[in-house]
């Protein structure tokens, strides 16, 4: 059973006293039963003891949950301001591949964005397999090459009525002329100026907005039979945040929309690109349903103000369809004591092959313990087992420490049952940037991989995707 917050009595001292001391807990996907840890209602500990650590673990209920979420929300905005376009969800395929994820994720009516050639691949397997139709609204990003334009053709040939290639550059046109044979719409990628602390002023993506206007006269105006601008789109690498920067940019954006709009009235659409944030602390706060209802209103404000036709909203969410849906978990093998303040807690995996934004840009996930909350707690720092300096894991978002329960001497041959430790909202990129399946720093494997998700009667059921990647696998990719 549940305990009730209120009945703890704070010491000051263990993990327990700790969270309800530093946050609201329990709360939305977290809370503990029977002194263990639950991830969306599931029984970490159980699953531990079927499978073993490490683990990856796939939650596919929650990308539902968080699809529905947003469309919600992009309603309740739409008739808050009475706006009159259409709200199209698109799933940002980059941000997980995995056919497990991408066919979840189309149970909920929604679109899908491509980056590179071979995501065009999956989107020919998914028609095979009948979970697309070609009615479904394909949006194709990226810094195109021959065999991504030969791609998007052919599904546009072969009768993909949706498909928009977005332009990022000013040449990329002259080769859908070559090979399109149908009528088809374009959007194009308007070049965000990026942050201060980048060392270049604007995004190597996309098209200036000060050349679209002359570019659309000079290539597009007068060939609505061939070709039609349908499209402006934007993307912020810091994503979508209540700031100065973030609005305006969006206001570029929209202002060139109406410019367009008075001379092309084909064109209909502004995708908003992605940047949601998700959940990586207990401390998390953003306000989505104030920030779509401020997206919607100066869209509509400045449409108005300029005497044109709302346009419709795309919005291609990677991180905060899938990012929630997933966690890793660890068992901590043993404590070191290097120096009168710093105490390693060793994992047995590493951060470098598993969680590579923790190391590559510094990336902070929700970190809790699964168990042992009623022990004492300590300043730690986590530690993979490569021989990396940099595999190492030693702050939160909220604060600049990592703490855990004390091990108590709980560890080694014969102890009692070890320290478990996940990290949460993990399932965004990890795997696409550490290679999945591949050669990982130190041959390091790749964990066992569980899905759970419901069966064909909806019973909530959980199975084995990849079993722990083996020795001779890897000797098989190095030639051995």
């Amino acid at each position: 059973m549940t305990k009730d917050p209120r009945s703890y009595q704070l010491t000051n001292q263990t993990y327990t006293d700790l969270v309800h001391q530093t946050f609201n807990f329990p709360q939305e996907g977290f809370h503990l039963e029977n002194d263990y840890l639950q991830f969306n209602g599931l029984d970490l500990k159980a699953l531990i003891d079927k499978y073993g650590t490490p683990m990856k673990l796939t939650y596919l209920p929650k990308i539902g949950m968080q699809i529905k979420k947003a469309k919600r929300m992009f309603d309740a905005a739409f008739k808050k301001h009475k706006y009159e376009g259409k709200y199209f969800y698109c799933y940002c395929t980059k941000s997980s591949h995995f056919s497990f994820v991408v066919e979840e994720a189309l149970k909920h009516d929604i679109h899908l964005e491509t980056s590179y050639a071979y995501d065009i691949e999956i989107i020919n397997k998914l028609y095979q397999k009948k979970k697309i139709n070609k009615e479904i609204q394909i949006i194709c990003n990226g810094y195109k090459q021959k065999h991504y334009i030969a791609r998007i053709a052919k599904l546009l040939n072969s009768g993909f009525k949706n498909v928009t290639p977005i332009l990022d550059n000013k040449e990329e046109l002259q080769q859908y002329k070559k090979t399109v044979k149908v009528p088809f719409k374009v959007g194009i990628r308007v070049a965000a100026e990026e942050e201060p602390n980048f060392p270049f002023y604007t995004s190597r993506l996309g098209i200036r907005a000060r050349d679209i206007l002359e570019f659309y006269v000079d290539k597009i105006e007068g060939n609505e039979d061939r070709f039609q601008l349908k499209m402006l789109h934007i993307f912020l690498n810091k994503g979508i945040k209540d700031d100065i920067y973030y609005w305006s940019e969006l206001n570029k954006v929209v202002n060139l929309y109406c410019q367009l709009k008075k001379i092309c009235p084909e064109l209909d659409s502004i995708n908003i690109g992605g940047g949601f944030p998700i959940k990586h602390s207990l401390g998390f706060e953003y306000d989505y349903q104030f920030m779509i209802n401020e997206i919607v209103a100066t869209i509509k404000k400045t449409c108005k103000k300029a005497g044109v036709p709302m346009p419709n909203i795309y919005t291609e969410f990677g991180s905060y369809t899938v990012g929630e849906s997933m966690a890793h978990i660890y068992s901590v093998l043993g404590q070191k004591t290097q120096n009168d303040r710093e105490n390693w807690y060793m994992i047995d995996s590493s951060f470098i092959t598993t969680l590579p934004d923790t190391w590559g840009i510094g990336e902070k996930f929700l970190m809790l313990p699964i168990n042992k909350w009623d022990n004492d707690y300590q300043r730690v720092v986590l530690g993979g087992i490569t021989c990396d300096s940099h595999d190492y894991y030693d702050s939160e978002e909220h604060i600049n420490e990592v703490f855990l329960p004390k091990l108590n001497g709980e560890t080694g041959a014969g102890s009692a049952e070890p320290l478990y430790v996940g990290f949460f909202h993990t399932g965004a990129y990890q795997d696409q940037i550490s290679g999945y399946g591949g050669i990982k720093h130190c041959m390091i494997p790749s964990p066992k991989h569980i899905i759970v998700g419901h069966d064909k009667n909806g019973k909530l059921i959980d199975w084995v995707y990849a079993k722990e990647q083996t020795a001779q696998s890897m000797l098989k990719i190095l030639g051995y």
